[in-house]
């Protein structure tokens, strides 16, 4: 087993934000707020149709307002490389692939010019029939090899149909979930500034040593004269997780002013066709149970888009494949190519989608055969994982269902639906549970000893709000046997050792690995007293226990619903939620954590969904107008607790992400829950009050 951290007072407790302080005072910098002098400020153009060809572009007005600096265009822009990721290439040809593409952009002296400009531009196209709707039965569906990031498309154990036919309890059904947008606090930002002696860039992104080696590609330079500086990160969940179009647009402007800073923010209108977004789905779940309710048949379905010009096939079905005991089984992924945008990752990417039809169709089963939802989950507990057949490394499912039970007062709840009211409030209770695996990535950290007991720890880590600045120097206070008042931690910045995305819940695990190794390396090399000057750098190795278990964090939701029986509106009154997720590194960003997940989870199941209008191939709800997210009034006071785990399998710390899998199930236990409180299942998220009208 790995060589667990000892046990010393910084991992486990719980401190205060190390950014805290600095975030409330407003002296901690994100990238558009650096304020280099002389900056010129770009704004994009976009594409006004769906499908079709640009066959004129006349810049003429926009070139004649002042301070107007120059109009990029597919004209005049610089050549990128052929291989490039299709959603990079920008400007290389006349070609529209979805409505809102970046078509261009013209750089000013100042905001207002660049924006008056931008509106005098005038972009004439030659529109070809379109297609954005997604469905079921699409001529041009299609099955592909993998999955994000490299799952099989398609599992299959044992005779599926056979068993589902024999059941004595089967559920057949369809659920819906439409197409989400990230959508952080801030936005997606990037200050460039090109010289000879190399590129700068100021930018909003999860992964700071990404962003250069795609720069580096993309524009034919040696990576070492990239630098990308991001130590403070307004939100990301997954959004910025890679470079985007909008990056590359400020590099091209920026080379037409060498020397001077680029500044280019997106507006919330600009961002969403070209920053990624979560695909929509459709799910059919097949599940078929013995008459005590033990699963002989799992089937997950599910049809998905992307772009035509590039892949993006979401996981959606793979948690289901290790998520309970069942003879048989079968998932399958199929994709259609559309007229949109490219998907990409949004917070826990697969599981949240998935997690939600196979925990709806859970709950279904529970009531088709009479069984309390928790003890039918428990009596699918599998001995090893379904899928692989490795043991789990932990896994502490039934103790979260178990306590979270007991915690919410699951007891005194009423097996039968639609019976509870509170005036015209119809009152329900639901549960759901949630996974995420645990992933490690690749990473280095540099660790000096600066004398009298204090070190400098560096790594090109983000922090997208996380806690990041907190829990890695705590982590390294333990590994070096300091207080965490004696580690001089600097991240988000390029010019530091390699660090893997913030991504995948992998942050801690990697770049904690990494730190300890480091350290450990260090004070083996000097009998644990290293002097003044001496360092290390070291990688995270690969976890030795990867092919021999299965590692998954694992949790429990529970939510309470109103819903008001003349106008339809559900109300999440408490939601309460357990998680098992190995050691907790610090219980307050822990708790931040996985609130912000429950939240997000909230918003998912009753308000957020991005409208497609297919006509018009647009998007009919680009900003925060539009685009519901759960505000404070919608919001209960959430209750997370979570349990003791000793995972020895899983790093050095023995800890788990906790970035994903507070989302993951969330909204299932709230449409568990409208189904109880109402008697009436609804399949298609959100759960808006449309659809629960004429309750009586």
């Amino acid at each position: 087993m790995t060589d667990q951290l000892t046990r010393r007072a910084a991992v486990g407790e719980d401190r205060r934000r190390a950014d805290g302080r600095l975030k409330v005072l407003g002296q901690a910098r994100y990238a558009f707020e650096q304020l280099p002098a002389g900056a010129a400020y770009l704004v994009p153009l976009l594409a006004p149709v769906a499908r079709g060809r640009i066959t004129a572009i006349d810049a003429a007005a926009a070139l004649a307002v002042d301070g107007v600096l120059g109009v990029l265009t597919h004209e005049n822009a610089p050549a990128l490389p052929e291989h490039a990721r299709p959603p990079l290439r920008i400007l290389q040809s006349p070609d529209i692939t979805h409505r809102g593409q970046f078509v261009g952009g013209v750089l000013a002296d100042t905001p207002e010019a660049a924006a008056r400009a931008a509106g005098l531009v005038r972009v004439e196209v030659d529109a070809a029939a379109h297609d954005t709707a997604l469905a079921w039965d699409h001529p041009d569906a299609y099955v592909p090899d993998t999955v994000n990031p490299d799952y099989p498309a398609v599992t299959e154990d044992g005779d599926v149909d056979g068993a589902l036919a024999s059941a004595a309890h089967a559920v057949d059904v369809t659920y819906r979930t439409p197409m989400h947008h990230n959508h952080p606090m801030e936005p997606h930002t990037t200050v460039v500034t090109w010289s000879d002696a190399g590129v700068e860039l100021h930018e909003s992104t999860q992964h700071p040593h990404g962003v250069r080696a795609t720069v580096a590609e993309l524009f034919g330079l040696d990576p070492e004269t990239v630098r990308v500086v991001a130590p403070y990160v307004g939100g990301g969940f997954g959004g910025k997780g890679q470079l985007h179009a909008h990056a590359v647009l400020a590099c091209m402007a920026a080379q037409t002013v060498p020397g001077r800073p680029v500044k280019l923010a997106l507006t919330r209108r600009q961002l969403v066709p070209n920053a990624g977004h979560r695909t929509p789905t459709i799910q059919r779940v097949r599940l078929g149970a013995e008459a005590d309710g033990r699963l002989v048949a799992i089937e997950h379905d599910v049809a998905e888009h992307t772009s035509r010009i590039t892949e993006f096939a979401e996981q959606t079905a793979v948690a289901t494949r290790m998520m309970y005991a069942a003879g048989a089984r079968r998932t399958r992924h199929r994709l259609v190519a559309l007229d949109v945008p490219a998907p990409s990752w949004m917070r826990a990417p697969g599981e949240t989608p998935g997690m939600y039809a196979l925990e709806s169709a859970l709950d279904e089963l529970a009531c088709a055969a009479g069984i309390d939802p928790i003890e039918l989950r428990v009596r699918n507990e599998p001995e090893t994982d379904p899928s692989s057949g490795k043991p789990f490394s932990s896994r502490g499912l039934v103790a979260c269902l178990r306590e979270g039970a007991e915690r919410f007062g699951w007891a005194g709840r009423d097996p039968e639906p639609g019976v509870r009211r509170d005036g015209r409030w119809l009152v329900g209770s639901g549960v759901a549970a949630a996974t995420y695996p645990v992933y490690r990535q690749s990473a280095t950290a540099r660790v000096r000893a600066f004398g009298g007991g204090r070190f400098g720890v560096t790594i090109a880590a983000a922090d997208i709000g996380t806690g990041a600045w907190t829990v890695l120097a705590q982590i390294a206070a333990d590994a070096l046997g300091v207080a965490v008042e004696d580690i001089e931690l600097r991240i988000g910045d390029s010019a530091l050792p390699p660090a893997s995305v913030a991504g995948g819940s992998s942050g801690t695990t990697t770049w904690g690995t990494a730190i300890v190794t480091a350290a450990q390396k260090l004070l083996a090399e000097h009998d644990g007293d290293p002097p003044a000057g001496a360092e290390v750098t070291a990688d995270a190795p690969p976890n030795p226990h990867a092919d021999d278990v299965a590692m998954h964090a694992f949790g429990a939701h529970f939510a309470e619903v109103r819903v008001d029986s003349d106008t339809g509106e559900a109300r999440v009154a408490r939601m309460l939620g357990v998680f098992a997720a190995g050691r907790i590194v610090n219980p307050r960003t822990a708790r931040s954590q996985f609130m912000g997940g429950m939240t997000m989870g909230l918003g998912m199941a009753l308000h957020e969904a991005t409208i497609l209008d297919h006509r018009h191939g647009a998007i009919v709800t680009p900003d925060l107008a539009e685009y519901h997210v759960a505000s404070h009034a919608d919001v209960p006071a959430l209750e997370v607790h979570w349990i003791d785990e000793e995972d020895p399998y899983v790093n050095p710390m023995g800890s788990k992400g906790i970035g994903e899998i507070g989302i993951v199930g969330a909204a299932a236990a709230i449409g568990n829950a409208v189904h109880h409180a109402t008697g009436r299942r609804v399949r298609e998220l959100p759960i808006t009050p449309d659809k629960l009208l004429g309750l009586g």
